[in-house]
């Protein structure tokens, strides 16, 4: 199933130490979300090769790579999950690490306030829903320019129509016969 089918956001909480997964998870029983949860960034990669995410919060500080490295890696293979660091180092150079190597959503700091939280996956997944959209509606678009200049090579002049005041196309009385 594809992320943009599903009716329930699939969000992957990724840190290495299980009380802050659970955690994560018990503020968000209650949210329209579908949680996963991954204890290292390895181990998240591994579930997005599986089914991607719609959402990923990931710590910063983990063993072998961290939440910068994984949002990096995540920006580059599935550019269209919306990405948030939660971390207890918040130190500038981190902040700025994370906007500019893995183009995150937000930035928030241990401990979170739940309803930062709720608000900032909220916005997050509207902005990844309108993202998803904007791109449909753009490849949308180009189909049907391909397709008008396919008709135009094909039936020169044919995309030159020309309408009267309520949008009615006008038809050339000399091209129809009428």
């Amino acid at each position: 199933m594809s992320a943009s089918t599903r009716e329930q956001p699939l969000l992957l909480i990724v840190d290495d130490e299980d009380s802050v997964r659970n955690a994560l998870r018990r503020a968000l029983r209650r949210e329209p979300y579908r949680v996963q949860l991954a204890g290292s960034a390895a181990e998240a990669l591994e579930m997005m090769r599986a089914e991607r995410p719609d959402l990923l919060v990931s710590d910063h500080l983990m063993p072998q790579m961290t939440g910068i490295e994984l949002m990096r890696r995540v920006r580059l293979l599935y550019p269209d999950v919306g990405r948030i660091v939660l971390t207890g180092q918040a130190e500038l150079d981190t902040v700025i690490a994370a906007i500019n190597e893995g183009e995150v959503f937000r930035f928030l700091r241990k401990p979170w306030d739940d309803a930062e939280l709720k608000l900032v996956l909220h916005l997050a997944w509207q902005s990844v829903s309108e993202e998803r959209e904007n791109r449909r509606l753009l490849e949308r678009l180009k189909s049907q320019a391909d397709f008008l200049r396919k008709m135009d090579a094909e039936h020169p002049g044919l995309s030159s129509i020309r309408r009267d005041a309520s949008g009615a196309i006008l038809l050339d009385e000399e091209v129809t016969g009428f």
